[in-house]
């Protein structure tokens, strides 16, 4: 009994896993009414990828490592958002002071900026496997896990 417990307990936590990071998944496995939109929205798209992430798809293209912008669309074909690949020195002023305070010594990973589906601007940053989100003046929003 004790032995199906741990068993059960280990494919949930896979499970759960899987639904919550992003997964990479071919173009086929993708819904034509989001390839449809990104075509429409993004002609210049090449060579993209994709992930699937909390139940959306996201198309990741450009750039040196094939990532320099991701949109994120729903099942449905509705835009989420678009994320540009952007350096450190970038961020907004506010946004580098949050992080030389909060995270002494530690090194911006990756750093984007963000348009949601009602055009709001964000700025996210990675650091130690988290990404900090702020606003457009560089405002701390929010923590996320990757």
């Amino acid at each position: 009994m004790k032995k199906l417990m741990h068993i059960t307990l280990l494919a949930t936590g896979v499970l759960f896993s899987n639904l919550m990071f992003a997964q990479k998944v071919q173009q086929s496995q993708v819904p034509s009414a989001v390839t449809a939109e990104l075509h429409a929205k993004y002609p210049q798209a090449a060579k993209v990828t994709w992930e699937k992430e909390k139940g959306n798809f996201e198309a990741n293209w450009g750039g040196k490592s094939g990532e320099d912008i991701s949109v994120m669309f729903t099942p449905a074909g509705k835009f989420v958002e678009q994320v540009q690949a952007i350096t450190a020195s970038q961020l907004p002023a506010a946004a580098t002071v949050y992080i030389k305070t909060h995270y002494r010594k530690a090194k911006v990973d990756e750093a984007g900026k963000i348009i949601d589906a009602a055009g709001k601007i964000f700025f996210e940053a990675e650091i130690k496997g988290k990404e900090l989100v702020f606003d457009e003046k560089g405002n701390f929003v929010k923590t996320e896990k990757e």
